[in-house]
């Protein structure tokens, strides 16, 4: 793919993936994106999952037109990223990784690969000329790895933003970008908000005509929509109005509260409605969807005097990455001793502006009159 005359995309897609990092599905595959600039000098930025080394070399070659590339430029040292770097070394041996100071230690850790006399160690507000292509490097740590450095060139105003701005699924997938991408953020750099904050607020002094992520498709279009998207996503923001229910059940009478309340809230005139079996889902779709709404409800059964344990993984999930900005209602069940409600607001503690709602449920054994009141009373008070 041509992203401008003198840019171009020479990564591959992973069509044979199943789970990235080990524990998010990727129906679509995965994009390991890597871009050759063609100057004077030539600068390939980012290099591929080891085992597609030899088609990105390919990739490379012809893009190149046979020249020999002579830097390359190592934003982030995730494996996906960098696990390509030593066949890159051995092909073209004048060439020279430049990269931060803090990616050369991993570069060893990961490979026993050092290449001391071909290191150019890059810092933040560092340039590099290539002919007629300056690229300025933008320190982005945390982004969601310590070495991250990303990179603006000023002469094509396209901004390779490493990790950020990537999405799940390969490159030519065929979906929506705002789903694969809020469940790829929230997954991966949801902890870091603060950090990707620090980074839009050095982004916004640049004019971008183009962003180049990692993973994902080249953004050419409308770029104000997915800078705002990350916006809301990284200071925690409600990104759709509605609520989201996550539930567990054991014998479903805790499901059947929980659908009861979906149906109070539709008839209500609720917006969105999101409905998550937390033993059942994709639990990143899950994540993914309480991020993106304000209202949030959680109910589950006591379970050996705690919570089912899908709950408890899910909250922890949500409490390692910092969930603020929420209005939280609990619903638990328990047949003789209900103990849930206590034991999430124990998990919750700590996160910032949090608001519980007042009418919270208990379910003993099976719904009731007294908590199918309950589920009414708590449906009108989330639709305020």
């Amino acid at each position: 793919m041509t992203v401008t005359k003198d840019i171009i995309q020479v990564g591959v897609n992973d069509r044979t993936l199943d789970l990235f990092e080990g524990q998010y599905i990727v129906p679509e595959g995965m994009a390991y994106n890597s871009y050759l600039i063609k100057d004077e000098k030539i600068a390939v930025m980012d290099s591929v999952e080891g085992g597609f080394s030899a088609e990105w070399l390919k990739n490379i070659e012809a893009a190149s037109d046979g020249r020999e590339p002579d830097y390359l430029i190592v934003q982030h040292m995730e494996p996906d990223h960098s696990s390509s770097i030593t066949a890159f070394m051995e092909k073209y041996p004048r060439a020279v990784i430049a990269a931060s100071s803090k990616a050369f230690p991993m570069l060893k850790n990961f490979y026993s690969a050092e290449y001391p006399d071909r290191q150019l160690v890059i810092s933040d507000g560092d340039t590099l000329e290539l002919g007629r292509h300056i690229l300025g490097f933008i320190a982005a740590p945390m982004v969601h790895w310590p070495e991250v450095m990303m990179t603006y060139d000023r002469t094509d105003k396209v901004f390779f933003s490493a990790d950020a701005f990537g999405k799940f699924g390969a490159s030519d997938a065929d979906e929506d970008w705002a789903c694969e991408a809020r469940r790829y953020y929230f997954g991966i750099v949801g902890k870091y908000g603060a950090q990707v904050q620090a980074l839009l607020k050095k982004a916004a002094n640049l004019e971008i005509d183009a962003i180049c992520p990692l993973h994902g498709p080249v953004l050419t279009e409308n770029l104000p929509y997915y800078i705002n998207l990350y916006d809301i996503w990284s200071s925690y923001g409600v990104e759709s109005e509605g609520v989201v229910i996550n539930y567990t059940s054991v014998y479903g009478n805790t499901e059947k509260a929980a659908k009861l309340l979906a149906q109070k809230l539709e008839a209500k005139g609720c917006p969105k409605i999101a409905l998550n079996d937390l033993a059942r889902c994709d639990m990143a779709e899950a994540v993914e969807d309480t991020f993106r709404y304000g209202k949030i409800v959680l109910a589950t059964t006591t379970y050996n005097g705690d919570i089912f344990p899908f709950m408890r993984q899910f909250i922890g999930d949500l409490t390692e990455r910092g969930i603020k900005n929420k209005k939280i209602a609990l619903i638990e069940n328990g047949s003789w001793g209900p103990m849930a409600i206590k034991k999430m607001t124990a998990m919750l503690e700590g996160m910032k502006n949090i608001e519980y709602a007042e009418n919270q449920v208990t379910i003993k054994s099976a719904l009731s009159p007294e908590s199918e009141a309950a589920i009414e009373a708590l449906a009108d008070e989330l639709m305020k």
